[in-house]
């Protein structure tokens, strides 16, 4: 049955997905008006985490206690920067397909991680649904999937430190809300990428249609992301809320059929079915009772 707890979680992490999927769209636009991988993930988190405090001071909400800051602090500064380090660094020994494959590794090693750690339920059922997800992902994700083993290496790293950072923040969001949690992030991630912009040589967006890109990436595929995923994660838990996060590269493959053009294949049809049908038995069942005492 749907239970209106999880069917919101659900709803949530949909909408985080649909928006993280559609920052490869806003990059392309980004990247085609000039703008570096650096520079653009300095703008994005600088405008984002303007953005967040702006609504945290205007609406005066609490922020997170020193302690959790200090967690949040490390999850942006750390987590999201080696994270993103390790994805765009194996790009460059391995070919996209098998990059994005490698990261997409992170809904099971979410489910594991938190069983070996945290004793989190780890039943039957959630373990074929995020294989079968994960399946759907490597029939949807088109490409060849070839590299060097340093390519490898560098996916899982991304993958592994992913996982780390959601299940870390999935304990923070017992005490937080998701709005502020997202604020400290981006703000860590912000100062972070600013630094390294600083020490390079930055190169902007050079049109109108490029700044848009950046600021809708900051804006939908950051902060209407992020808030989103951290309130369907309080509901659902870590380890569903990551493998309903793999509906992403269906909404990347729908929004680059739509406008780029770019065709859909058979097999990548057959890819998103199979991510959906894990998505809808995870969203109907029923909450492990350690996670909804958790979110609750």
């Amino acid at each position: 049955m749907w239970s209106g707890e999880r069917l919101s979680g659900a709803l949530y992490v949909a909408i985080s997905a649909s928006a993280f999927g559609a920052m490869a769209i806003f990059a392309r636009f980004a990247r085609d008006s000039g703008a570096d991988v650096v520079t653009v993930l300095f703008l994005r988190f600088a405008i984002a985490a303007a953005l967040l405090t702006l609504i945290m001071l205007t609406t005066r909400r609490r922020w997170p206690s020193p302690r959790n800051v200090a967690i949040l602090a490390g999850m942006g500064g750390i987590g999201y920067v080696g994270q993103s380090f390790s994805f765009f660094s194996a790009l460059n020994h391995a070919s996209a397909g098998l990059v994005a494959l490698l990261l997409y590794l992170y809904p099971f090693l979410v489910m594991l991680l938190g069983a070996l750690f945290l004793r989190r339920p780890l039943t039957l059922g959630r373990v074929m649904a995020a294989l079968v997800a994960l399946g759907g992902t490597a029939l949807t994700i088109s490409g060849g999937v070839n590299g060097e083993p340093l390519g490898i290496v560098l996916g899982v790293g991304a993958a592994l430190i992913y996982s780390v950072y959601i299940l870390v923040g999935s304990r923070v969001m017992r005490e937080e809300s998701p709005l502020a949690s997202a604020t400290v992030v981006m703000i860590a991630a912000a100062v972070v990428f600013g630094g390294l912009t600083a020490a390079g040589t930055p190169s902007w967006p050079q049109d109108g249609a490029g700044w848009l890109a950046v600021v809708a990436i900051a804006v939908v595929s950051t902060v209407v992301a992020m808030v989103a995923f951290f309130a369907g994660m309080q509901r659902l838990g870590a380890a569903d809320a990551a493998t309903l996060s793999t509906l992403e590269p269906v909404v990347t493959l729908a929004l680059a059929a739509l406008f780029l053009g770019e065709p859909i294949l058979s097999n990548q049809l057959a890819g998103g079915a199979l991510i959906l049908g894990a998505v809808i038995w995870l969203a109907r069942a029923g909450a492990p009772r350690k996670v909804a005492a958790a979110a609750g």
